[in-house]
């Protein structure tokens, strides 16, 4: 699904709910209707499991491309591309979060987002998915399952749909913990 088409399709959940909250018009004051929210989500698989970011962070995504290598960089980092003129760190989600290698194959994919408001970094995943529009009140708190405190930390949530579960990710935690302060750094 399409970043327009599924806008569309947000927009017309909304004002579906909204024409049913005006037919129930009379009682909807008293009856006590919450006000449903829904978010969107790029979903993506790693390793057999789905999981979803925040489309709004979602730049694009691209084939995936020869990356070039970064000497003395973390074992997670695959390396840089150049993106129309821009550099992007390229990071390998398997190793990030402690997953087998795998070979890249033509459903392997480079989802590029925007972190920090000045970052772009690109995530290699093993395919995407679609776009999704969730209830935020269909979204539970992820259970502290993981003995990893660093996978626990980039999970924001857990939600099914279509009797599918999804793995929702806080972006901006797990890139904040993967990329260096640079502000201290003499050389900016």
């Amino acid at each position: 699904m399409s970043l327009e088409a599924a806008a569309a399709q947000l927009q017309a959940l909304e004002k579906q709910h909204g024409q049913t909250r005006r037919q129930n018009n009379g009682n909807s004051r008293t009856s006590g209707q919450e006000n449903i929210a829904y978010h969107q989500w790029t979903t993506f698989k790693v390793d057999d499991e789905l999981f979803g970011i925040d489309v709004t962070q979602v730049k694009e995504v691209l084939r995936h491309s020869e990356i070039t290598p970064v000497p003395g960089a973390e074992h997670y980092i695959l390396g840089i591309i150049n993106l129309r003129g821009n550099v992007v760190t390229v990071i390998d989600t398997r190793r990030l979060f402690g997953l087998p290698d795998a070979q890249i194959n033509n459903d392997s994919r480079i989802i590029v987002v925007e972190f920090n408001d000045q970052e772009v970094i690109g995530l290699v995943v093993d395919s995407v998915d679609e776009v999704i529009n969730l209830p935020q009140n269909a979204v539970e708190r992820a259970p502290g399952v993981s003995s990893d405190e660093a996978g626990r930390r980039f999970v924001q949530g857990v939600c099914y749909h279509n009797e599918r579960l999804i793995i929702l990710l806080d972006l901006t935690k797990m890139l904040q913990s993967v990329t260096p302060d640079t502000p201290d750094d003499p050389l900016y």
